[in-house]
């Protein structure tokens, strides 16, 4: 069954929350920028019985097409309070209905995303960055980096090149969804930043370039002169500080002095990730197979789409699955915090981390197990880390192929994606 469900400010006692946003854009120059937990919400009186998603659901966004202009636009805009003052995007091209997007309360980069991002080593982020709190852990072309997310929950976008590749690493804490994209489009490089709108309580981000708008969960361009191109999304994620330093003891990591004032380490989502309890600003369909925000990794192969709930990899450890024709392995791993949990982070409750990976090493396939704690596959014994490394054994300095992967809320990806296939347990779907 799927749930219709709209969550207003009103009815999550939030009706003071826009006069609050204002935190979000005072510089290192401003005021305490400290911004007040979201009261909780009650939450559904049970959970539907699991069933299979319908062949029908949301329409998805087009990609990579020219979308030519909607005469009716003007109206439209109006009709969804949608004010055009101070853009210069192309209003008339979209590829969504107006009437989906919500204003999330601050302006135009009143959340400021970071521009000219500073780095520093993981023994000097170790003064201030827990061993179990959460980093998007991202690497490409030999170079390791590490986002926490005390930091992004802040700024929701950087704007970085790492390896020599313009990138932006992004998070949507409504979603829990920590996606990087190649800024790079058609020979031309994007920058990046948070349009104050949400679509299905996910960010949309907007380009200096265009002023086209960006819905952060799928990279795919909704309104503006680039409607209809899509980022290329490139593998990254969610692991503890601890698990990132030690398979990158020379790996970067994003530093505090932004040129912001903002409480880092602090959660102004305080007890926002309760399972059970409906999402902020989500106007849409609920799919009720899984509570809300039960966090699943996600992954998407060709056309079919699959979920991993992290209440079933938490008891299995290692999953070995065959997604529409592609062997995979998904790793389970404790000691990563939440990051929209308590007040503090680094007191958060652990949720754990995984990683997805193509199950071929050199033209074999291999199976894994848990074995006392380890990661190891059958057919070597070698030992493996949640990036997909061989730490042990015969294939030691190994690394498995990372497959894109996220660890979303589950309302989220099954808003976007109403046709996923979720894992029961054992090799089962429903």
């Amino acid at each position: 069954m799927k749930h219709k469900l709209t969550v207003s400010l009103v009815a999550l006692g939030l009706v003071g929350i826009i006069g609050i946003v204002v935190s979000f854009g005072m510089n290192a120059a401003g005021e305490s920028s400290d911004f007040p937990s979201i009261p909780t919400a009650t939450p559904p009186a049970e959970v539907a019985a699991p069933h299979r998603a319908p062949a029908s659901g949301a329409a998805e966004v087009a990609t990579d097409v020219t979308i030519e202009p909607d005469p009716d636009f003007e109206s439209a805009l109006r009709s969804a309070g949608i004010s055009r003052r101070g853009w210069q995007t192309d209003f008339s091209r979209h590829t969504v209905p107006y009437s989906e997007i919500l204003s999330g309360g601050p302006p135009r980069d009143g959340i400021p995303p970071l521009d000219d991002p500073r780095f520093i080593s993981p023994e000097d982020a170790s003064k201030w960055l827990g061993d179990q709190e959460p980093v998007i852990a991202f690497e490409l072309n030999g170079d390791a980096r590490a986002y926490p997310l005390q930091i992004l929950t802040w700024h929701e976008i950087v704007n970085d090149v790492v390896g020599g590749v313009p990138v932006a690493a992004t998070f949507c804490p409504l979603c829990n969804a920590a996606i990087v994209f190649d800024r790079r489009l058609d020979g031309t490089v994007y920058d990046f930043g948070t349009s104050g709108k949400l679509r299905r309580s996910d960010l949309i981000m907007w380009d200096r370039q265009t002023e086209s708008w960006w819905q952060q969960f799928t990279g795919e361009g909704i309104v503006g002169e680039l409607a209809g191109k899509k980022l290329t999304i490139l593998p990254a994620s969610i692991i503890s500080f601890a698990d990132f330093r030690g398979a990158n003891p020379q790996g970067k990591v994003l530093s505090r002095e932004t040129g912001f004032n903002r409480s880092y380490g602090q959660n102004p989502y305080a007890g926002y990730d309760r399972a059970d309890q409906p999402p902020f600003l989500f106007d849409g369909d609920l799919d009720g197979r899984l509570l809300p925000k039960e966090r699943v990794a996600t992954v998407t192969i060709g056309e079919v789409d699959a979920a991993f709930p992290f209440s079933i990899l938490e008891k299995e450890t290692v999953v070995n699955y065959t997604v529409n024709g592609k062997d995979v392995v998904v790793f389970f791993k404790s000691g990563t915090t939440s990051a929209l949990d308590k007040t503090s982070i680094r007191g958060s409750r652990d949720v754990g981390a995984t990683g997805v990976f193509d199950a071929q090493v050199d033209g074999q396939n291999l199976t894994f197990a848990a074995d006392s704690g380890d990661i190891v596959d059958a057919e070597t014994g070698s030992v493996w880390n949640i990036l997909g490394q061989a730490v042990e054994g015969p294939l030691t300095g190994e690394k498995l192929t990372p497959i894109v992967h996220a660890n979303h809320f589950w309302f989220a990806w099954g808003a976007f994606k109403p046709n996923t296939l979720i894992y029961k347990s054992m090799g089962s779907v429903e």
